[in-house]
């Protein structure tokens, strides 16, 4: 049995719903029947103004503040999930650090500044890897359930053959590593939950737009289309497939 196949009355946590990808889920699960119950969690109130406008309007959202490189404040975020929904089926990680006002990816070692490390490894790694930590009550229960963290194709170590980017290309390597290993864990104790790594494509939103010039049309996703066929790929999920790490189309990646 699939995962999409049991959803039902289902609840589901998005963290970094603030933009991009992550609006991109809420406003989908938001239409999907299946789901009665959205959590959406974003960093600061000045840059989630559309997902605070979106709940205004829909009782089904809940949004939530939430800086995921505090882990006092994820265990908080989940105590305050836990007293209105005991159960989660859906957990996604959307949340993710490229590039912002001082800090660019490396283009040499030359570049390479070790608090833009540890940034980019906090934030694109280091959360995950939290959420994971602290999400297991909200998982483990008799219905299937996913926890999908949003990862890149650069992460990928076997398929490096550009270079560069040395700061990003490790964190998402290390949070692949991260939820592998979660993911062994998990299934021992938490059975029936499915993690997953989910490669998006290149998606036109701020995050990628320094970066577009030279990707295909065909190969520039807008966030309806991403979201829609990344939850086509977790729709599709086997308990078998708990620890991959997939591309948009449900192929696998090389680590």
């Amino acid at each position: 049995m699939t995962f999409g196949t049991s959803l039902d009355r289902a609840t589901a946590l998005v963290v970094g719903a603030n933009g991009g990808i992550g609006l991109g889920f809420v406003k989908q699960l938001l239409g999907d029947r299946r789901f009665e119950r959205v959590y959406g969690t974003y960093r600061r109130p000045s840059t989630a103004t559309n997902l605070l406008a979106l709940a205004d309007h829909d009782p089904h959202l809940t949004p939530l503040c939430l800086d995921i490189t505090d882990e006092a404040a994820i265990a908080a975020v989940i105590d305050q999930i836990r007293t209105q929904s005991p159960q989660l089926q859906l957990a996604l990680y959307c949340v993710g650090l490229l590039h912002d006002a001082s800090l660019q990816p490396e283009k040499s070692l030359a570049q390479i500044q070790p608090d833009h490390l540890l940034r980019s490894f906090q934030v694109n790694a280091l959360g995950a890897a939290l959420l994971a930590k602290h999400l297991l009550p909200l998982l483990k229960h008799d219905r299937p359930s996913v926890y999908a963290a949003i990862s890149a194709k650069v992460g990928s170590i076997g398929d490096n053959q550009l270079g560069g980017w040395y700061g990003y290309r490790a964190a998402k390597a290390a949070l692949n590593m991260l939820i592998k290993t979660a993911a062994l864990e998990y299934a021992r104790k938490s059975p029936q939950t499915i993690l997953t790594l989910l490669h998006p494509g290149t998606t036109d939103t701020p995050f990628s737009e320094p970066f577009q010039r030279g990707v295909p049309p065909a190969k520039l996703f807008p966030v309806d289309r991403t979201v829609t066929q990344l939850m086509t790929v977790i729709d599709g999920l086997e308990p078998g497939q708990s620890g991959s790490f997939l591309n948009w189309d449900g192929q696998p990646l090389p680590w």
